[in-house]
């Protein structure tokens, strides 16, 4: 796919601290773009230079062919953007909230019932119709905020920390409606520090620390590249661990084994294996072939979490 957003060599400071060093990256369009960091790390900093908020010291962000800097309004026309705090709309009812953005963008006043129907529907608030913004729950006003972004029919969605807040119902149902919008030809850009939601809703990511940016790219080719080292699990079938044992000291890949009794009374070895998915394919035969009756085999994937750890060792925010 053509890339829908373009950031090359990106650079804002306030005063002399640095918040956003140098960073590039692509989104695809119709990609989930995860933006990780923790707080500080100038991922709002960034999202407010993509949106026209803030004027790059350095740097181009092009945005579906267009320069933030030079064709401001056009690009605002293709992004719909979810800030980290709601606003001041609290004496607006939901249906009045929406009304008053889709006549910001010119939304004809006879589309504009329909519009706002289909778009409550989507984000399941049609029964908070006459309900006052501030008596909506944070869950609730993350979707009436998505819903406000979605008014104008963008290409593009920038939420940033759009999890921040919301409980953990709250999230899987935001989630979920992210993958729905995803699914109707949306291209989302989202930052957050909840790793857990990045690695289940994103293809691409970008990690940034201290305002540089550490790592960006496929989140499946990321893992596989430091995946150095695998943690392998698998299950023996009563007394026949000792013959499991044997099997693996005679593997050069093979360090760090251990093993524990199930309340079965069968036998889980772990171990560290330094090669790759045939490497494993190999030893899983090796098992059999010694007639090592197996129950189970499973490999601990290394989750996003443990690969920010690793990339993020040793910078200094």
């Amino acid at each position: 796919m053509s890339a829908i957003i373009t950031v090359e060599h990106l650079q804002k400071s306030f005063n002399r601290r640095k918040a956003v060093d140098d960073i590039s990256f692509t989104i695809a369009d119709g990609d989930i773009f995860g933006f990780v960091g923790p707080n500080g790390a100038g991922k709002t900093t960034t999202i407010r230079m993509l949106t026209t908020l803030l004027r790059p010291d350095g740097g181009v962000v092009m945005v579906d062919g267009l320069d933030v800097r030079k064709d401001k309004t056009a690009v605002r026309r293709r992004i719909g953007y979810v800030p980290d705090f709601f606003g001041v709309y609290s004496e607006m009812t939901v249906w009045e909230y929406l009304d008053f953005f889709a006549g910001c963008y010119d939304v004809p006043v006879a589309d504009r019932k329909p519009l706002i129907t289909d778009l409550l529907e989507l984000v399941d608030l049609s029964h908070r119709t006459d309900d006052f913004v501030d008596g909506l729950s944070r869950g609730m006003k993350q979707r009436l905020g998505l819903a406000r972004s979605l008014i104008h029919d963008p290409k593009i969605l920038v939420l940033d920390e759009p999890a921040a807040g919301l409980d953990p119902r709250a999230r899987v149902e935001f989630r979920a409606l992210l993958k729905e919008l995803q699914r109707l030809g949306k291209t989302i850009f989202f930052s957050s520090h909840i790793l857990a939601d990045v690695d289940e809703l994103c293809t691409e990511v970008g990690i940034i620390e201290a305002g540089k940016m550490v790592a960006v790219g496929n989140l499946k080719a990321m893992r596989a590249q430091m995946q150095q080292q695998r943690r392998i699990y698998f299950t023996v079938v009563g007394d026949h661990v000792d013959a499991a044992l044997a099997v693996l000291s005679y593997v050069p890949e093979v360090s760090g084994v251990s093993h524990r009794q199930t309340p079965e009374g069968d036998w889980e070895v772990e171990l560290t294996f330094n090669g790759d998915k045939l490497g494993v394919s190999a030893l899983i035969a090796g098992l059999v072939r010694a007639d090592v009756p197996l129950l189970s085999v499973r490999e601990e994937m290394q989750s996003l979490e443990d690969m920010f750890m690793q990339l993020t060792e040793g910078i200094v925010s």
